[in-house]
């Protein structure tokens, strides 16, 4: 039998993986790869602009990662806020996971593998690259922006321990007794 708190993580979860692969599809949708064209010999080549494309493709996961990091800390701020530090835990864990998910879809809705289609490639033929993440920090990207919003309602936000009434660091009066 599992507890309520741990059925609300697993929903939590299930969530934060759904947007993961939702902004994968995206990820696929606004990459704009490069090209490779094949020439005679069996090389290829790429302008300057297709070796920028390999890190606007990261870009564009890393803008992906902001977004869906910051809608997953504010998520697990509202849903796990009153458990204290865990919700660290928790945003880190589901914004990794989010991203991880997003870098597979992407990949899975990608062109493939990038040696395989050059190398059936003909002379003259146009091959894209394949649509991963090269930079790997980017990876990091993800759990670092679900923890913002989490980091900051905790610092910013009420205390309901501190800013209890009568509490005199508040300076929230003291409720009249009944009499």
């Amino acid at each position: 039998m599992t507890t309520p708190d741990a059925r609300r993580f697993g929903a939590f979860l299930a969530l934060a993986l759904g947007l993961g692969a939702a902004a994968g599809v995206v990820w696929w949708a606004v990459a704009d790869l490069p090209t490779f064209r094949v020439v005679t010999g069996g090389g290829a080549v790429t302008s300057e602009r297709g070796l920028a494309g390999y890190i606007a493709a990261d870009a564009w996961f890393v803008v992906c990662g902001v977004v869906v990091g910051l809608v997953l800390g504010v998520l697990a701020w509202r849903w796990f806020g009153r458990a204290g530090w865990p919700v660290v835990l928790v945003a880190v864990v589901v914004g990794a996971a989010a991203g991880l998910v997003c870098w597979w879809v992407g990949y899975e809705l990608g062109p493939g593998a990038f040696d395989v289609r050059l190398a059936a490639a003909r002379p003259g033929d146009q091959v894209p690259v394949e649509l991963t993440v090269r930079a790997r920090v980017a990876l990091a990207v993800w759990p670092l922006f679900a923890v913002v919003p989490v980091l900051l309602a905790a610092s910013l936000g009420r205390d309901p321990e501190v800013d209890a009434p009568g509490d005199p660091v508040s300076g929230s009066p003291v409720p009249p007794s009944p009499a």
